[in-house]
């Protein structure tokens, strides 16, 4: 099989799996009325993608193993985290409210706004591992530059959902806003985590021109995190249901890691 077969074969088996994956999800969501597992899918989905390339792929076989080891790594520890964080408690009350604003025809509208949507963002967003894992050489300078920036990510990720996880479990933090650990210097070492992890794997997988052409997945999913269903809706429901949270915001790096700004900090201890 040449590698454009093999690209080829990889690319419509990762989005049949997708759908696949997506669709069950949804019927098993709407059984239980708990939307919210598909936020455990979602990092699950990526490492389908990579199984996927591991089948079909004929690209460089150290790259592939490289790319399959790093989505894993993302995929299985987010997915175990979210599952900690959501199983058991019920719906997300983002879930519940859209839920009860579209009424009766919310299974329909849950299927083609919500699964289906993520099944099309995550085959694109793994367009690096998929075109990685076949039209690809042998690593340059630039890929072990990758591997650093995921692991730089893949630290700031887990350290800061592991803070923040250590944070709501300690009663005395009710309503608290966390601005500790790494939350001191961004306000979402999380989204800034994941950001890095998706553009290192971009950047490991561009080893010739058809892997930095696909730059369109590391930008997709910046503009997710950062524009639309990450920081900016995250920051939206907190200010206005979080007291403090816009002093934080006042003192606190909005996305990048960065020193606490020193007036803000002033004004703080003013107040208090």
């Amino acid at each position: 099989m040449s590698s454009w077969s093999a690209l080829g074969a990889t690319l419509g088996v990762s989005a049949l799996v997708l759908l696949a994956a997506f669709t069950l999800c949804w019927r098993i969501a709407m059984r239980r009325n708990q939307v919210s597992i598909v936020d455990i899918l979602w990092p699950l989905a990526f490492a389908f993608v990579a199984v996927a390339g591991l089948a079909f792929g004929d690209g460089y076989f150290n790259l592939s193993a490289v790319l399959a080891w790093m989505t894993f790594a993302w995929s299985i520890r987010l997915a175990l985290y979210l599952g900690r964080r959501n199983l058991g408690h019920g719906e997300d009350p983002r879930y519940a409210a859209i839920r009860e604003k579209i009424g009766p025809r919310f299974d329909r509208w849950a299927l083609t706004h919500i699964f289906l949507v993520q099944a099309g963002i995550a085959w694109i967003v793994s367009l690096p591992i998929q075109v990685g894992m076949n039209l690809s050489g042998h690593f340059r300078s630039w890929s072990t530059g990758g591997l650093c920036l995921f692991a730089v990510g893949f630290v700031f990720e887990s350290v800061g959902d592991a803070q923040l996880a250590a944070f709501k479990r300690d009663p005395a933090n009710a309503g608290r806003v966390m601005d500790r650990g790494l939350w001191r210097f961004t306000r979402h070492p999380n989204y800034f985590g994941d950001t890095c992890v998706w553009w290192g794997i971009w950047l490991t997988a561009a080893v010739n021109g058809w892997g930095a052409a696909t730059i369109i997945g590391p930008a997709l999913m910046t503009f997710l995190l950062v524009r639309v269903t990450g920081k900016r809706l995250l920051e939206h429901r907190l200010t206005r249901s979080r007291p403090g949270y816009a002093e934080y915001v006042a003192r606190t790096s909005g996305f990048f890691p960065l020193p606490p700004k020193r007036g803000a900090m002033a004004r703080k201890d003013a107040i208090t």
